[in-house]
């Protein structure tokens, strides 16, 4: 667990980004596309970014996402998914087996779905904070993707299964407890505000009793722009809080998340592994950091 994931984990399609009704800057979503459609989705996008400049983003990564879009639809085409579902027919009922192979019997199985049950109650409080914040802040920010702040039921139960079988002894809530996006929210900030609206949103949080106990500033990655925090409550229960401008969060949205999750398959081939490394270098490289946000530092709290 030691490992910070860069881009989350979407476990169903986003929902898309804020209005503005007059100088209000409380978001209200819009349907987004289904995946497939990421040709629709970059107009949505693209388009919300010139209502919000008013001026048509031209020479940007915008500009770019048609061929980046083309390019993703390449990769796929030529390495197609080919995972197969598991084996499940000799496993007693009420055991679990993920798609990657990890296995949980019976009282393992009870013991996690229990543990998700602890964070499922858990995620309204903070998502009700979360959106106070998002009122709050006075630099245009907005959640995106709320709606989907919840990492999957299955993914979890994977992650469990997979720490478990390295450390048997260990119990499911435990294990859980260290795992720090089963909560995720994403935070977007136009460019111009960027860097004031990511210690505005942090000093809110802390205002409202959550504690930063690490922050990963990626804006110098060569395959990843954004900036993933990571928070505890009062009760032990984690989550991540990503800061995103609108460009950096289509492109780990829309854009780059297939080449991602390729990437970390152990099953992917070297060959293809530096085909999709090579695409998310070229995709990163067509996003402009923000003002200041180079100089947001690095954090990470002893004992975590």
């Amino acid at each position: 667990m030691g490992a910070l994931d860069l881009p989350s984990e979407p476990d169903e399609p986003d929902r898309a980004e804020r209005g503005r009704d007059g100088g209000d800057h409380r978001s209200k979503e819009r349907d987004l596309p289904d995946p497939d459609e990421r040709g629709r989705a970059y107009e949505a996008m693209r388009a919300h970014v010139s209502a919000e400049t008013r001026d048509e983003p031209t020479g940007s990564y915008w500009d770019a996402v048609p061929g980046f879009l083309d390019r993703a639809a390449d990769l796929r085409t030529r390495w197609p998914e080919r995972q197969a579902a598991p084996d499940r027919s000799d496993d007693p009922p009420g055991s679990f087996r993920s798609r990657g192979g990890f296995y949980l019997k019976p009282e393992r199985h009870a013991e996690t779905v229990a543990a998700i049950g602890q964070v499922r109650e858990a995620e309204p409080a903070i998502s009700a904070d979360m959106q106070a914040v998002e009122r709050e802040n006075r630099h245009g920010g907005w959640l995106a993707g709320l709606k989907f702040c919840r990492k999957g039921d299955d993914r979890l139960k994977e992650k469990i299964a997979e720490q478990l079988k390295a450390e048997p002894r260990v119990k499911a809530d435990e294990v859980l407890c260290q795992v720090p996006d089963a909560i995720r929210y994403s935070f977007c900030f136009e460019s111009r505000s960027y860097t004031r609206g990511y210690y505005s949103i942090k000093e809110k949080l802390e205002n409202h009793g959550y504690e930063m106990y690490l922050s990963k500033n990626s804006w110098s990655n060569r395959e990843y722009k954004g900036i993933n925090t990571r928070w505890v409550t009062q009760d032990g229960q984690r989550f991540e809080v990503q800061f995103h401008t609108p460009e950096s969060f289509h492109a780990k949205q829309h854009v780059t998340h297939d080449a991602y999750e390729r990437i970390r398959n152990p099953m992917t081939p070297g060959d293809q592994r530096k085909e999709l490394r090579d695409f998310q270098r070229a995709v990163s490289a067509a996003i402009q950091a923000p003002d200041g946000a180079a100089e947001i530092p690095d954090y990470k709290k002893d004992g975590f």
